[in-house]
Order: structure tokens, then C-alpha cells, then sequence
């Protein structure tokens, strides 16, 4: 093997394994930030040891083993130095000494993953700053590649991940799977940051491409950790069945040119089934939560065979039902939709005109494009064109900005309304 394809290896290995590397040495020094820094030595020395020697049978064994190693022996220091001043009377005010550390064996790892999830979507943390910690230490994501995903100078995450960490060292959130109220609490945290991940990759806010495939397929991953990691909570298998269903449409959503498709358009042979074999899977075991009704949604579009054959009026029913988990003005929109192709767009109109008030929809660029669907479906042209010109100005998307313009041009010729 040549220098470079052991570097290659080592490269590809740490991408894989950063994640258990990260949780196998923050479970002993109980710092997260600490513990990256011990992956990123693992990394270095096996950059200098494996064009040497070659690669390990194990690569991943052996970069975890090596950041353990360094682990202990930092707690170790850790306790010298502390004794030390405990013996000229002295004592450690700002860093207590750590507590006995036995380093887990390798039946621990997913175990030492899961306090991880916990750990980085802790809700002391901001929602941006849980989402870029998640990204780096679980997604395996460059501080470059979180920036670029999310249209943000590098500075601003790089920012972001150091305040997230010195937050977490600055409240000693304990390295540990919470239990009782505290877990509800923290696992909704993990489930919204692996949901908010997923749909800035499925529908991204802004930027010349409709989709983040990257993003997606992380959020995805993630969510798949997490059910194998807590294969008890039904809310956990709930998100993982709906972004399998939703990363099954991926392939149709955009045109050979980037062009965003309808759904009432796309290809479904495009969709991918062994996605949607999974997707079903996992609602096998999900629950009555938010995810889980969302789910349940997807699951009507994945087993429709054509658009024609939707059942709208079950995902219409369970509108109502998400509405009533979790009120929302843009599920309430969304149940607009599913009214419309279930009862006519008159009935739908209503509702969506009963939302116009909304603050958080205000600068919503949906609003007026659903709007100008259902004025386009009532024959009142004018007005849609109108909504969709509204809807172009509002988003920051360019691909969905060239949608809802031909959308708007197309209607130019039609004097109705």
C-alpha cells in the first residue's frame, strides 16, 4: 500500500468512526470538546503510524483504542496535578478532580454514541448551536461543510461549535443518558435538531439548489443510530420512518437541471423503494407523537401507486390530528393542502385565508404560493398570478424563485379572475 492510499484509508476510517472515536473518550474525560481534541490526536498519529506500518485489521478499533489511551492518561495528569495541590494545601476551585474513571470495553461503544447524541443536543444549547455540534461531532461534517451547507460564513459555525462547547464544560452537563422527565425532554431536543437537519437538506431555505443531499442523508444516518441506540421510544422510530419515506422521493423531486418537480408530477418509479420497504419498517414500531402522525402522512404518499390515487382524505384526518399534537399556522397550512385535493379548493381557500394574520406567516413564502394554487384551481387568474409573483419575491431560493415565476408567467395569458 503506497502513502497515499493509507492516508486515503486513514481519512475515510475517521470519517466513518469520528462519532464512536468522540463518545469513547468524552465518556472518560467527560468534556466534549476535550474529547474531539483526543480524536483529532488519534487522527494525527495514525497519519504518521499507518503509511508505515500499514493499516490496522481493525482501523476503527485502533483509532478509538489510541484515543482512550490518550484519555487516561490526561485523567491521569489530571489526578497527579490535583493531589499534588491537595498536598501544599491547596485546591482545585474551577476543575474538580475527575471522578474514577473506568474506561469502557467495547461492548460500551453504542452506549458512549447515545450519551453523545444527548450531550450535543442538550437544551442549554441554542437550536443553531445544538444543530452545529450535532453535525460536527456526529456527522462527521467540516466546520467548511457545515458553513457551505447552511449559507454561512465558516467564522459563524466555527463560532458556534467553540460557544456550544465551552456552554456545555461551562454547566458540567453530565456525559449520560438522561432518565425520566429530563430524557422526554432532552430526546425531543435530539429529535428536533435531527428533524431541522433533514428539511434544510429536503427543502433548503435558501441558495441555488432546492436540495442538500448531504444534510439528508446525515439526518438520516443519524436517525438510524438513534432507533438501533433506543429501540424503546416509539417517537425515535416515528422520525426515522418519516425520513426514510421522504428521502425515498429525493431522486424525483428535482429535473435533470436542478428544477424542483411537483408531486403531482415526479416520477414515482424514480422513488426509491428499498427506502420506503424501511420507511414501513420503522412505523411498524412507531408511535402517536407529531413524528409519528407525520409519518403516517408519508407512509399514504409512499403507498399511493399515482398521485391520482392519494388518499386525501385520511392525510386531510391526520392534519387535524398533527394539528392537535402540535398547533402550528404552517401544519395548519399544510392541512389546507390535503383539504383541498380532498373537498375542492373553495373550502381550502377558506382556511388559508384564515391564516393570512398569522405572524409567523407572514413572511412565509408558502402562504401565497398555496394561495395561488388555489386561486389558479378556481379559475381566478388574475389574483394567482398575483400570489405566486408575492411567493417569488419572498423566498430565498432560487430554484423555488424560478418555479413560482413560471408558475406566475404561465397564467399571464389567461384573463380570468
Amino acid at each position: 500500500m503506497t502513502e497515499r492510499d493509507a492516508v486515503a484509508a486513514v481519512e475515510a476510517v475517521f470519517r466513518i468512526e469520528s462519532a464512536r472515536i468522540i463518545a469513547a473518550a468524552a465518556r472518560i474525560v467527560r468534556d466534549v470538546g476535550i474529547a474531539e481534541e483526543l480524536a483529532q490526536d488519534a487522527l494525527v498519529a495514525a497519519l504518521e503510524q499507518w503509511p508505515r506500518d500499514g493499516v490496522p485489521d481493525n482501523p476503527g478499533a485502533w483509532l478509538t483504542a489510541t484515543a482512550k489511551r490518550r484519555a487516561i492518561d490526561l485523567v491521569r495528569r489530571r489526578e497527579v496535578y490535583a493531589r499534588k495541590l491537595a498536598e501544599v494545601g491547596r485546591s482545585l476551585e474551577d476543575a474538580p478532580p475527575p471522578e474514577p474513571v473506568e474506561p469502557s470495553g467495547p461492548e460500551d461503544i453504542d452506549d458512549d454514541l447515545l450519551r453523545l447524541i444527548f450531550t450535543a443536543c442538550h437544551p442549554v444549547l441554542s437550536a443553531r448551536a445544538r444543530i452545529a455540534l450535532t453535525l460536527r461531532l456526529l456527522g462527521g461534517l467540516t466546520t467548511a461543510e457545515i458553513a457551505r451547507a447552511f449559507l454561512v460564513p465558516e467564522p459563524t459555525v466555527a463560532q458556534r461549535i467553540v460557544r456550544a462547547k465551552r456552554t456545555l464544560a461551562k454547566a458540567r452537563v453530565p456525559f449520560e443518558v438522561p432518565y425520566g422527565a429530563d430524557r422526554a425532554q432532552r430526546l425531543s431536543s435530539v429529535l428536533e435538531v435531527i428533524y431541522l437537519i433533514f428539511n434544510e437538506g429536503y427543502s433548503a431555505t435558501a441558495g441555488d439548489d432546492l436540495l442538500r443531499p448531504q444534510l439528508c442523508e446525515d439526518a438520516l444516518r443519524l436517525a438510524r443510530v438513534l432507533a438501533a441506540l433506543a429501540p424503546a421510544e416509539p417517537e425515535v422510530h416515528g422520525l426515522a420512518a418519516l425520513l426514510e419515506f421522504q428521502a425515498s422521493r429525493t431522486a424525483a423531486r428535482t429535473g435533470p437541471d436542478g428544477r424542483p418537480v411537483l408531486l403531482a408530477e415526479q416520477n414515482r418509479a424514480r422513488w426509491d423503494g428499498l427506502l420506503i420497504r424501511r420507511g414501513f419498517d420503522a412505523f411498524q414500531r412507531a408511535g402517536t407523537g407529531p413524528y409519528s402522525v407525520q409519518a403516517a402522512i408519508a407512509a399514504c404518499h409512499a403507498s399511493a401507486r399515482r398521485y391520482e390515487d392519494t388518499d386525501w382524505a385520511t392525510i386531510a384526518a391526520l392534519y387535524g390530528r398533527l394539528l392537535a399534537l402540535s398547533p402550528s399556522p404552517v401544519v395548519a397550512l399544510n392541512r389546507a393542502v390535503a383539504v383541498s385535493m380532498a373537498q375542492g379548493p373553495a373550502a381550502a381557500l377558506e382556511l388559508v385565508d384564515a391564516l393570512a394574520a398569522e405572524p409567523a406567516l407572514r413572511d412565509y413564502h408558502l402562504l401565497p404560493s398555496v394561495r395561488g394554487d388555489l386561486l389558479a384551481r378556481l379559475g381566478r387568474a388574475a389574483e394567482a398570478r398575483a400570489e405566486f409573483d408575492r411567493a417569488a419575491e419572498l423566498t430565498r431560493n432560487e430554484r423555488e424563485r424560478e418555479l413560482l415565476r413560471e408558475r406566475a408567467a404561465a397564467l399571464r395569458g389567461n384573463r380570468g379572475g
